[in-house]
């Protein structure tokens, strides 16, 4: 009978001449490419984020390699990253058999926070000059992300100035119970005239040296009045405590209504993701993305709980990282207002953003309110409208609106002549006298130009893609990358873990399309002979992007 022989197991035998790592590696490993793609990024930038004395340091290229490739298979959490590097081993590659630690690792992405962004910038240019986006169409849309602090945290803005009002109102009744002569003249009679912190700082250090040279009495009286007087002083140092603190969330507030306490830069939403079902809100951000070809090409966080007053901000985010705006803006009816149609139509960025009320008009039963002020005749000539029963109704006057970003919208104002009588006046309108009707002409002027963008074969095609732009990149974010909520606190802290998001997003969608492309056998040697523009023009990344338009041309 033969004897069974299995193959040599020795767990400790020493090698004399060991193999390379990387060969148990796959050609077509998507951690190859990352590693190509980090070494012809320009991280010149990083150099003077690191001291010349002292323990030399990891290098920026095997870390920032490490953590993207984490990124990339959704761990975010610098413990399991350092273990990852002691057992992966496509970690151990990327690391060169370096071993991290969970501090190191925290601690580099804390210090490069203010230059991750130029490296996602870089990116972004490289996938332009090979073809992947050409930068001339911008998706927009944006999402709400829950931030790390606690949702029980919260300051609102009515609460505070609420408190605040009642608050002063009991510090001018102690000062007018004080009978000392320094905070008599300082009590303020007139309302209007606010008491500060400091103001009240100086009537407590007043009334103290008051109080210190008053002569030593045995009277039972006086000594009452003496403790009496010791309390309203308390009492007025723990109200200037009060109104500080007050004043100090209102200056943590700004324009917003709310923030949270243990992370002053989020914002209180309604979110999506509400497992109450209850419409509670949370503190989070409003994160907002250009995407073209489901890449990541621009982000943004927000304190706004909704995307109108976003729009320019994110256009000027654009322009400031690739010096130019694009071409084709292409967003949802969260962003089709006056002021945005206006800045798009004088910046030269052809408007594919529809409307509230666009979809309903496309519906195919839809009918239009023929007592709607829309729907009435407008005779442009005299300037008048035509109510259903055929009466002119004139122009009285002009209303002035201003938004919460400053710009002024203007409505003219229609009036009727006589409704008095009138067999329709029950379906027209419900007020009393005359009806009046505000129409605003250069919105209205707009949106006839956004029905006749998106209703072109070029509009409707940007309106089907957009569904699978930015939607599809978010879908993808916080379902199979599980990205769905911030790991940080402080608004530069959450960008910067985003922008390592974002680097890591862009290449893993890169490896995708190159090995669906059927690349795959040989898409480690795409990049070997990369020369990119970025690392020639290293020093000007606008004119990276000029030059690379002037070889498209």
């Amino acid at each position: 009978m033969a004897k069974l022989h299995y193959r040599p197991y020795i767990p400790n035998q020493t090698v004399l001449f060991p193999q390379r790592i990387d060969e148990n590696i796959a050609a077509n490993d998507p951690v190859r490419i990352v590693s190509t793609v980090v070494d012809h990024l320009n991280l010149d930038n990083f150099q003077k984020l690191y001291k010349e004395t002292g323990r030399c340091p990891y290098h920026p290229k095997m870390m920032l390699k490490v953590i993207l490739y984490a990124y990339m298979n959704n761990i975010y959490s610098c413990r399991k990253i350092e273990k990852l590097l002691l057992r992966d081993i496509h970690y151990i590659w990327l690391s060169g058999n370096e071993h991290p630690d969970f501090v190191t690792i925290n601690r580099f992405r804390n210090r490069v926070k203010e230059e991750i962004n130029n490296v996602f910038t870089q990116l972004v240019l490289v996938l332009a000059d090979k073809g992947f986006i050409s930068l001339d169409v911008e998706y927009i849309d944006g999402t709400k992300i829950e931030s790390k602090a606690n949702k029980y945290t919260f300051v609102w803005r009515k609460t505070v100035e609420k408190n605040r009002t009642k608050l002063l109102a009991k510090i001018r009744i102690l000062l007018q119970q004080v009978d000392e002569t320094i905070a008599q003249e300082n009590s303020v009679k007139d309302t209007s005239v606010e008491f500060t912190p400091a103001m009240l700082s100086e009537i407590v250090d007043e009334l103290k040296g008051a109080l210190e040279h008053q002569p030593v009495t045995k009277d039972k009286e006086q000594k009452k009045a003496l403790r009496q007087k010791k309390k309203q002083v308390r009492e007025l140092e723990e109200y200037r405590d009060k109104l500080l603190e007050y004043d100090n969330h209102l200056d943590t507030l700004g324009e917003r209504n709310s923030y949270s306490k243990t992370d002053p830069d989020a914002t209180f939403m309604r979110m999506k993701e509400d497992a109450m079902k209850n419409g509670q809100t949370k503190p989070g951000y409003n994160l907002q993305i250009g995407t073209e070809n489901q890449f990541i090409i621009d982000f943004r966080l927000f304190p706004n709980p909704t995307d109108t007053l976003t729009l320019i901000p994110f256009f000027h985010s654009f322009q400031s990282r690739y010096n130019r705006l694009p071409d084709i803006g292409v967003a949802d009816s969260g962003y089709g207002s006056e002021e945005n149609y206006r800045f798009m139509q004088e910046n030269g960025i052809e408007a594919f953003v529809k409307y509230n009320f666009f979809h309903k008009e496309q519906r195919p039963r839809y009918t239009p309110n023929p007592f709607h002020a829309e729907s009435l005749h407008y005779n442009a000539e005299e300037d008048y409208y035509v109510c259903p029963m055929g009466q002119h109704m004139n122009r009285i006057g002009t209303r002035c609106d201003k938004t919460a970003s400053g710009y002024i919208t203007r409505s003219d104002r229609y009036k009727a002549q006589r409704c008095q009588g009138c067999p329709l006046r029950a379906s027209c309108f419900k007020a009393k006298g005359n009806r009046i009707i505000e129409v605003n002409h250069r919105l209205n002027g707009y949106k006839r130009q956004a029905r006749e963008n998106l209703l072109s074969e070029e509009g409707i095609r940007h309106r089907g893609r957009r569904c699978i732009e930015p939607e599809a990149v978010f879908g993808q974010m916080k379902y199979n990358m599980a990205y769905r909520r911030f790991r940080h606190t402080g608004k530069d802290k959450v960008t910067m873990d985003f922008a390592f998001f974002t680097i890591a997003f862009n290449i893993k969608k890169m490896c995708a399309k190159l090995l669906k492309a059927r690349k795959g056998s040989s898409v480690h040697t795409i990049f070997i002979f990369i020369r990119t523009l970025v690392t020639q023009y290293k020093r000007n990344i606008p004119a990276y992007f000029k030059i690379s338009e002037k070889r498209v041309a």
